[in-house]
């Protein structure tokens, strides 16, 4: 079950429900114009970017990048100097972004829910894994750097 419980399923769960819901949207509410679809599309790249930036340190930190397995390193360098998740935060952005571009208004409702829904299965464990491996280092790192943002 863990290897399928990975939050990219959860992110496009969400995009497919916000669809949904849009689909369903009983007000025709509508963002729709091309600052909305600028916007969304900055969402969608900056999501993309830290996602990429993430994966990029840590490979080059040689540890892994699956939520539910145990990490070899903290990886403190690179984006994570600025965020102690910038992958869950790229999953965030990424959502809000498609969810505008889908022009879904109702759907935005979803952003934090996802937010809430990575932190509990997700962030909140591996932050404990942590901080039993790494003790010191890790209060340290929590100390400086912020969870999301």
């Amino acid at each position: 079950m863990k290897m399928i419980d990975l939050p990219p399923l959860w992110t496009l769960l969400f995009a497919v429900l916000a669809y949904g819901v849009a689909r369903i949207d009983p007000w025709n509410l509508s963002l729709a114009h091309p600052v909305t679809q600028f916007l969304a599309g900055i969402l969608i790249g900056g999501g993309v970017l830290l996602m990429l930036l993430a994966a990029t340190e840590m490979r080059r930190q040689r540890t892994t990048i699956i939520p539910h397995r145990e990490a070899d390193r903290l990886v403190q360098s690179g984006i994570f100097r600025r965020s102690r998740n910038p992958i869950y935060l790229g999953d965030v952005l990424l959502l809000a972004g498609v969810i505008l571009w889908m022009d879904a208004v109702l759907g935005l409702v979803l952003v934090p829910v996802l937010a809430w829904v990575l932190e509990r299965r997700f962030i909140i464990p591996e932050e404990d894994r942590l901080r039993r491996k790494f003790r010191a280092d890790f209060a340290r790192y929590c100390e400086k750097t912020r969870r999301w943002l």
